[in-house]
């Protein structure tokens, strides 16, 4: 049996526990950590658990501990996760793993040191549709891939302490950053160049925070394919995740909103309110997220590196940190320009 530790308590950590509690007798969920009470307090009293402790340090400290999942802030997973490390524990952490290209770097460069297995919360791979489009890209039922195109919009403005980026790293690494890794992932290619335009014009709370609420990403793939991905805070007709490859014989096309057509036209309204408060990505993803978490446990009970990992988080941060400065300067950036800057 493989005993676990969840660190943060938010939605996705508690949402975490819960998956961990329920997946019978190849895992022990042994302990969470929060700071919060209240939210120590509610998991404590759902799942039954007896380690309930309120530091990071308290549950690596813990030498029953085999593996930690962090789904702390944002803007604290880098030291999270360097602790967790120096600790040898296995770790499954939420995107991004820090919020620069240094803090993502040594985090990196710490868990290489410890030898220590690293998954990556791309839940997006793991879900059934998005598998079988990948599936069909690569038997080559498309052809040569050659554009890519992602939706990426939520369905309403975020909470501002959620949203503020310096802890969540803002629009385009915060959100863009699964359309970013799905990019490289479907075209099987690296991107070269980030071009992208944003703009802030209904979600007028973020303005004190510095954020935009919509943006349009341009990518150029190292082999030559190109790539566009729109991101939105105020889909008011529901959470609206679509990706499409256009190959070179055909074309491949995961998700969408299901409404009648009218005369071809598809009119979106305003979803009524939903009774149901689970967050909608978690209803949307469900299945992805139980199975990047079995998937975890399965490498660790056959001792490999998840194929999901450390290179793949740094790779789809670096897009959405030249995405951040291409809007903020409006010009292109290359990925070459910062990591020259950065070293390497």
């Amino acid at each position: 049996m493989i005993r676990l530790a969840v660190i943060g308590l938010g939605r996705m950590g508690r949402f975490y526990a819960q998956t961990l509690a329920a997946l019978g007798p190849r895992v022990e969920l042994y302990a969470v950590a929060d700071p919060d009470r209240g939210a120590r307090a509610a998991v404590q009293a759902e799942l039954g658990l007896a380690r309930v402790l309120a530091s990071p340090e308290a549950v690596i400290a813990l030498p029953e501990v085999d593996a930690v999942v962090v789904a702390t802030p944002t803007s604290t997973h880098a030291e999270v996760l360097i602790a967790a490390a120096k600790a040898r524990k296995a770790i499954f952490s939420e995107k991004p793993l820090a919020l620069s290209l240094a803090q993502t770097h040594a985090a990196l460069a710490a868990i290489e040191h410890a030898g220590v297995v690293l998954q990556v919360g791309f839940m997006r791979r793991f879900d059934p549709a998005y598998r079988r489009a990948y599936a069909a890209i690569g038997a080559g039922q498309i052809g040569r891939p050659v554009t890519f195109k992602g939706v990426g919009r939520d369905p309403s403005c975020p909470p501002l302490e959620y949203a503020n980026p310096a802890s969540s790293g803002g629009l385009l690494i915060d959100m863009g950053i699964h359309d970013f890794d799905l990019a490289r992932w479907m075209m099987s290619s690296e991107v070269e160049r980030v071009s992208a335009e944003g703009t802030l014009l209904v979600c007028g709370e973020l303005k004190a925070l510095g954020d935009i609420d919509n943006a349009v990403i341009n990518l150029r793939f190292a082999n030559g394919a190109i790539g566009n991905i729109d991101l939105s805070r105020n889909a008011r007709y529901g959470y609206d995740v679509r990706t499409e490859v256009l190959g070179s014989t055909g074309a491949v096309i995961v998700g969408g909103i299901s409404e009648s057509a009218l005369d071809g036209v598809q009119l979106l309204a305003a979803l009524a309110p939903q009774s149901d408060q689970t967050p909608f990505f978690v209803r949307r993803f469900a299945a992805a997220y139980t199975a990047q978490i079995e998937y975890f446990v399965d490498c660790l009970e056959e001792g490999r590196q998840p194929a999901v990992g450390g290179q793949d988080a740094l790779a789809a941060f670096e897009i959405a940190h030249a995405a951040t400065l291409s809007a903020h300067t409006g010009r292109s950036v290359a990925l070459s320009e910062l990591r020259s800057l950065a070293g390497n």
